[in-house]
Parts: structure tokens; C-alpha cells; sequence
């Protein structure tokens, strides 16, 4: 008999589906907020977007500082949260331990808002260092425990 990791009855991958849907969400507030932020500062990227600008006397830039702020921090985010996703779903077929499991996601998704908060306020480093680094090491462990379980 097959076991069903990927089912709402399993507590693992329901807390993975919250814990990911979660950072995906926040990834494409992410992209709101860029645009948001193209918006307020009139920096548009394409020559068609300067219809959209409240000022005439706008230009196309691609170097505004706080629209690539919130641009880099997105771009992160992709770099981040794709691989979390991806390795997690692995992860959760190798029957982890529940606990265990529970904390990985969380700290991801903890170390990917404290990242953007200091990402964003800006912080001096290495607070945003320390968030990145804590993410990604969280991802990385995920990812051992699936290639170590995996071995033939």
C-alpha cells in the first residue's frame, strides 16, 4: 500500500502548503509593491508606461534607487522561494519528523519577512545577511535530508 504525503490529512504537508503559500504570497506582494513604488516616484522601465505617469515631464528610467530597492528585494525573493518550494515538496516525501519539519517552514517564512523588513527600512548588515543566510540554510538542510534519504 502506497502512503499519501500529498493530502490535507497528512499534518506535514498541510503545514508546508501554509507555510509556502504563505511565501509565495508575500513574494508577489512583493511585485505589488514595486509597482507601487514605480508609480509613486513616476520611474517607469518602457516608453509606453510614461502614459501612466502623473508628471509629463517624466523619462524612462531603469535606475530609480527605490524602485530597485524593491526591485533587488523581489529578485530575492524569486531566488529564495522558488527553491524552498520546489525542495519542499521533495522534503515532505521523505516522512520527516512533524516537529522538525514544522520548524523548517517556519523559519523560512520568519527569515524571508525579516529579510524584506530590513531589506526595506533599510537596516545596517548584517541583520538582512543574517535573514538571508537563515533562509537559505533552512532550504539547504531540507535539501540534504531529501538527497540523503534518497540514496540508493
Amino acid at each position: 500500500m502506497s502512503i499519501l504525503y500529498y493530502t490535507l490529512n497528512n499534518v506535514v504537508f498541510t503545514n508546508f502548503a501554509l507555510y509556502s503559500t504563505a511565501s509565495i504570497a508575500k513574494m508577489m506582494c512583493m511585485g505589488a509593491f514595486t509597482l507601487t513604488k514605480r508609480f509613486s516616484q513616476d520611474a517607469f522601465a518602457n516608453p509606453e508606461d510614461l502614459t501612466l505617469a502623473r508628471h509629463h515631464s517624466s523619462v524612462v528610467t531603469t535606475n530609480d534607487p527605490d524602485v530597485e530597492r524593491v526591485r533587488r528585494n523581489h529578485l530575492n525573493d524569486i531566488e529564495n522561494i522558488v527553491p524552498f518550494v520546489l525542495v519542499g515538496f521533495f522534503y515532505v516525501a521523505t516522512n520527516p519528523n512533524r516537529d522538525i519539519a514544522y520548524w523548517h517552514f517556519r523559519i523560512f517564512f520568519i527569515s524571508r519577512l525579516i529579510h524584506t523588513v530590513c531589506y526595506q527600512m533599510p537596516l545596517p548588515q548584517p541583520g538582512r545577511f543574517l535573514a538571508c543566510a537563515v533562509g537559505y540554510l533552512t532550504t539547504l538542510s531540507m535539501a540534504l535530508q531529501v538527497l540523503f534519504s534518497t540514496r540508493p
